[in-house]
Formats: structure tokens, sequence, C-alpha cells
């Protein structure tokens, strides 16, 4: 609602209407997960698409986050290969104990190479999608995607059939909490048992 494309999620009126993965809004959830991973990690790094109008709101949302859990933020951007190994040297020299990634389609297709430098420099990383995890990655916490995929399939179905946009409410994406144990001994990372208990699947 805040990009001003709809009126409410659960009128959206106009022409418009969708399904929200609540970018900008796991974000918190994100921090704290990490925060619970790496308590010791006094600077938690965010890596994030300056060229995605989003990324604002998701800098600003995991800072207010921050300031409850007594951790430093530091921002760092990246569009493109090698501006994501700039940010990984500038995080090993700033001595940063953990990363967050912004929830953006850039940095999902760069998924492998980021998981491998995590491992590489031992910077325990959390991320938006799974797929992440799925390439090595630690540990990610966002919307399902093939749930979005499925019901925007959906939709786009019901206003074949003549359903009005209008008439359909926003949809909110359901997060799913994913674990790779194999990242984690890489990282010389225990897993708390309690964290593991919460996690929607644990990839050994």
């Amino acid at each position: 609602m805040k990009a001003g494309l709809v009126a409410n999620l659960g009128r959206p009126g106009g022409n418009l209407t969708g399904i929200s993965v609540g970018a900008a809004s796991f974000g918190a959830k994100r921090l704290t997960l990490l925060h619970e991973l790496v308590p010791a990690a006094a600077t938690i790094a965010i890596l994030l698409n300056p060229k995605n109008s989003d990324s604002e709101d998701q800098a600003k949302n995991v800072q207010e986050a921050a300031l409850g859990l007594g951790v430093k933020i530091l921002v760092l951007h990246a569009a493109s290969e090698n501006e994501i190994d700039a940010a990984f040297t500038q995080m090993v020299e700033q001595q940063v104990g953990a990363l967050m990634i912004g929830a953006d389609p850039f940095f999902i297709s760069q998924r492998h190479r980021i998981a491998a430098l995590s491992t590489r420099y031992r910077i325990p990383t959390i991320d938006a999608a799974r797929e992440f995890v799925e390439a090595g990655g630690l540990v990610s916490y966002g919307a399902r995607l093939a749930d979005v995929y499925r019901q925007a399939g959906v939709y786009a179905g019901k206003i074949l059939q003549g359903d009005k946009p209008s008439d359909l409410p926003v949809q909110l994406s359901t997060a799913e909490l994913v674990f790779n144990l194999k990242a984690a001994k890489a990282l010389g990372l225990t897993l708390p048992d309690g964290l593991v208990a919460r996690a929607d699947e644990v990839i050994e």
C-alpha cells in the first residue's frame, strides 16, 4: 500500500491485485534470527541492491530492529558480481560478524557466488530465499516463492474467468525458515537446537 498501488489489502480497488512477499517486513525477523545464531556479532552487515526501489525500506526496517538488539548495522550495496566481491572484502576489513542479504532477484541469481563467499570468509549469512540454502548457504527466512507463483496462477485464472482485480484481496505470503547443516559445519557454527526445531526444513 505504501507505493500507492492499491487502496487497501482487502479491497485493492482500481485494476490491480496480487501477492505481497513482505520483503521489507521480513527483514526484522531475519535480523533477529541471525542474532540468535551469532549472538556475539557486534556488527551485522546488510547487502542491498541500490537499483531496487524497496532497498531503502529494507534498510530502515533492519536498522530499527537493530536498536532493540544492541547491534550495529553496516549497510552495503551491490548491483554486480564485482560489487559483491568488494562488499565481502569490506566486511572482512571491518570484522563483520554476520550478513543479511536483502530480498532481491539479482541476489537470488548470484546465490551460488554469495554462498561460496560466505563460506570462504566464514561469515554466517541469512537470505530471503530458500534457493540460497539449496545453493549451499546457511539459512533463509522469507516468502515461499512456490506458493506465491501458485497463488498468482490462481488469481490469473479467476481474472480470465471474469473476476475483477479490485474485488480480489491482496494475499500475504507465508514465510518459511530453512537451514543447511552442511553449511553450518563449514562455518564452524553450532546451530541452537531450539532454533533448528522451529525450522520448516533442514537440509542435511
